[in-house]
């Protein structure tokens, strides 16, 4: 049983949850709405702190929940921060949790308006991202003949992980410690794409969620091996787009060098995702 959906199902009865973000109407000004993310980012779940600095802890916590923002189409404006802080941290290591939030905030134009602090065992960060999009992006406009895109490489997340678990050392420079996002390069391809949304649980799992909520399927357009649907923690960009739109968005990823990745054709049907669940 998937826990997560299960305990989702037993308190939502809306539309505004089954995205990244919920999108909320703006009253005050009927062309833009407000996008709310949130995630929480918690010790031995997510992270263990000889991984990672603690100012490389900040900054995930961070980049992974605006990533939720940017695939909605949505710029991140204000964030709240909640913080369960080790009873033996001292002040050094609070600037340091405080250096690498601040500086994720400055990069991407983000004000920090509140949050709560409480005293823990271990170190445990949930933050929400308020947004504002004029365009909002869904999981659930995929179309019958779309093709299906991520952008980079998938798989090194995955085996940087293993190599974490066996007590191993990898580069600092990993995408599993410092999530690469790519806001320019999807804003610009905004309008050319149906349905988005990043690749934090695995490709194979982002496809099935999609099939889900639009009730069809996929045809892959060649073999694609688990080491690279499976890998988590990627924070790649899943998008469906019309075919007529391959030559400007392939344009666009020039321009930002990006690579991309089409390697699927949407069908009618169902996708199920065979790879070993990440929750629960």
């Amino acid at each position: 049983m998937n826990k997560e959906n299960y305990f989702i199902k037993q308190i939502a009865n809306n539309t505004f949850i089954g995205d990244d973000g919920a999108v909320v109407d703006n009253k005050l000004n009927e062309n833009e709405n407000y996008v709310y993310s949130m995630d929480a980012f918690f010790e031995n779940v997510h992270f263990k702190r000889k991984w990672m600095s603690l100012k490389q802890i900040a900054i995930k916590s961070m980049l992974v929940n605006i990533s939720d923002a940017i695939v909605m189409n949505a710029v991140p404006k204000y964030a709240l921060i909640t913080i369960a802080i080790p009873k033996d941290f001292n002040k050094k290591d609070l600037k340091k949790l405080a250096g690498g939030f601040k500086k994720v905030a400055k990069q991407y134009g983000i004000i920090i308006i509140g949050g709560d602090t409480i005293s823990n065992i271990k170190l445990d960060i949930s933050i929400t991202i308020i947004s504002y999009t004029s365009h909002p992006i869904y999981r659930s406009g995929t179309k019958k003949d779309d093709l299906v895109c991520y952008t980079g490489k998938l798989g090194t997340t995955k085996k940087d992980l293993e190599k974490l678990l066996k007590n191993e050392k990898i580069l600092s420079r990993s995408k599993f410690i410092t999530p690469k996002l790519n806001d320019r390069f999807f804003y610009e391809i905004s309008p050319y794409i149906n349905s988005a949304l990043d690749i934090s649980d695995g490709l194979f799992f982002e496809l099935e969620r999609l099939s889900k909520v639009n009730k069809l399927g996929f045809e892959f357009l060649s073999d694609m091996k688990n080491d690279i649907g499976c890998s988590g923690e990627e924070y790649e960009v899943l998008f469906t787009f019309n075919p007529k739109y391959k030559k400007q968005i392939k344009k666009i990823a020039k321009k930002y060098n990006i690579g991309l990745n089409i390697f699927a054709k949407v069908i009618k049907g169902r996708y199920k995702c065979s790879c070993k669940g990440h929750h629960f």
